[in-house]
């Protein structure tokens, strides 16, 4: 049985990630430092590992990868947000975004890389949209994003040779539960507008791209950043006002 790791499992794209696996038929190696939800979202389950585990802190997360022997797939996924403007982004705010965004990923590869090298396995970096395409309040979280694609191209170039795969996915604007309790209706409509899909995606369309980049079918796939935003980078400037002309004419 493969054995994939999970991490920020506990909700959104990491909990349908873990989801998918497990309906694969793989067993989940689910991380996350909410320890009440992820306990609750792993209840019942068969071949599901809960660790409570915070991807920011060394030694715990040397303590997580001291359980795992074989490992198939690593999907660094934990993430935290912070968006305001460069002046009020304090440096604890600007740490607190990178410990966990870009020094987790580079501490859960370290800490997993003797097992991964041992299946071939493949590592699967989450970053965002925002990594690509700059905007305002995210100088921090978009930065952060930036060095996780920068470091997923890293690991592919010198983990090539140990037969280890590492990819990196930018899901735009998805309808996950702190989205929609946070997006205003004027931030949804102007969402819709710019995506050439006209919606937000879906966890679990960001977690089948994740799992086919780790799966057999992708063997030959790696270093790769690939956006999955219903088209969202591809729109550049698009103004909704021109598209509703062009449908008319």
């Amino acid at each position: 049985m493969k054995t994939s790791v999970v991490t920020g499992a506990a909700r959104g794209i990491g909990l349908a990630t873990a989801r998918r696996f497990h309906e694969m038929g793989w067993h989940v190696v689910m991380v996350d430092r909410d320890e009440r939800q992820l306990m609750a979202e792993t209840s019942g389950f068969d071949n599901v590992e809960p660790v409570v585990c915070d991807v920011s802190r060394p030694d715990q997360v040397s303590e997580m990868a001291s359980g795992i022997a074989a490992c198939d797939a690593l999907v660094n996924n934990a993430g935290v947000a912070d968006f305001g403007p460069i002046e009020e982004t304090g440096f604890d705010r600007w740490r607190t975004v990178m410990e966990t965004n870009l020094d987790g990923v580079f501490l859960m590869t370290q800490a997993l890389l003797g097992p991964l090298e041992k299946t071939g396995g493949a590592i699967v970096n989450i970053a965002s949209i925002s990594g690509l395409r700059a905007s305002t309040l995210r100088v921090a979280y978009g930065t952060s994003k930036a060095g996780v694609m920068a470091l997923t191209r890293q690991q592919a170039v010198e983990l090539g040779e140990k037969g280890v795969r590492a990819n990196c996915v930018c899901p735009g604007p998805v309808r996950t539960k702190l989205a929609m309790a946070v997006h205003t209706r004027e931030i949804i409509d102007a969402y819709h507008d710019a995506v050439p899909l006209n919606r937000y995606g879906t966890e679990d369309e960001i977690a089948n791209v994740v799992t086919f980049l780790c799966s057999d079918a992708a063997s030959y796939v790696t270093g790769q950043v690939i956006s999955v935003d219903g088209g969202f980078e591809a729109a550049g400037i698009g103004l909704a006002a021109l598209r509703e002309t062009g449908s008319r004419s």
